[in-house]
């Protein structure tokens, strides 16, 4: 294991935590001190309404569609949000997220960018549909949820102050949370296990690396092998399709977890929707093929 490599990917990650989350949590709070929210909520009211979310929380939404994780993390946690609705938002955005980038890298396996759209954001709205609409009692805080306080500021001094001082724990949180992760996840990366049997791929392989590490990690793997003919379009296009709905589900998660997200049930949820999904559309892409 290269602990120098890791330890660079760890700052670079770091730095884009530091860009994004303290800037943008200070933003949402101005965005809820003032309520500037309520004038252009109503535009996003139809999606939030659907997953059972607050309408202030059609920023985490947009953001972590066209953006990642964190921006849609830092505009939620001033949120007053309980497990389930924390859920619903961690299954949503765990399969709709960063779609611009993970795309293009979908795109690369021959999937086209219209069908990655259509599932993911078609995908994650069912799937966090039927979360939203399953028992609130079957989620709990998988970590202790912080008590919310309606916030009461004396000042725009006392908010910035306050706002700083909120953000920056949340981004020390953040911070710990991803550096373990990206130590942990290197060190898996450079086990033998995986190197050995990137040269020898199937399809249940490359699910389980892209399950853990993530849709760029595993569509890599799946790239040189789809060049060299070693796997079917139908086999790519099963291992897309799943990975769309399920990859990266310990660290995106996590993420969500530290406000009270259910780690068993949205993990549970989007593995569970993924095996469906992928068995049904890739027995119609086979019907389609003959």
């Amino acid at each position: 294991m290269n602990y120098g490599e890791t330890f660079r990917t760890a700052m670079q990650s770091i730095r884009i935590i530091l860009q994004l989350v303290i800037p943008i949590y200070i933003l949402a709070d101005i965005l809820f001190y003032y309520n500037l929210l309520e004038k252009v909520s109503f535009l996003f009211e139809p999606f939030t309404d659907l997953l059972g979310l607050p309408p202030e929380a059609a920023l985490s939404l947009i953001s972590g569609m066209f953006l990642n994780l964190y921006a849609a993390v830092a505009f939620a946690a001033p949120l007053d949000m309980t497990p389930h609705q924390w859920s619903v938002l961690a299954i949503f955005l765990g399969i709709c997220h960063s779609l611009i980038v993970e795309n293009i890298i979908m795109g690369k396996l021959g999937i086209p960018n219209r069908y990655s759209y259509m599932l993911r954001i078609g995908g994650g709205l069912l799937i966090a549909w039927i979360a939203a609409h399953m028992p609130a009692s079957w989620f709990h805080a998988t970590v202790t949820s912080q008590t919310f306080t309606e916030k009461h500021y004396e000042s725009f001094t006392d908010l910035i102050t306050t706002s700083f001082v909120n953000a920056s724990i949340l981004t020390v949180k953040i911070v710990i949370l991803i550096t373990m992760l990206v130590f942990v996840m290197d060190f898996i990366k450079t086990r033998p296990f995986i190197r050995n049997s990137a040269k020898n791929i199937s399809k249940g392989f490359t699910i389980t690396v892209g399950i853990i590490l993530g849709i760029t990690y595993g569509a890599g793997m799946l790239i040189k092998e789809k060049q060299g003919g070693a796997l079917s379009p139908h086999d790519i296009f099963y291992i897309g399709t799943f990975l769309m709905i399920c990859h990266a589900i310990i660290e995106d998660t996590l993420l969500f977890v530290i406000f009270g997200a259910d780690l068993t049930m949205v993990i549970l949820i989007r593995t569970v929707a993924a095996v469906i999904i992928a068995w049904v559309l890739s027995a119609l892409y086979r019907q389609i093929q003959q």
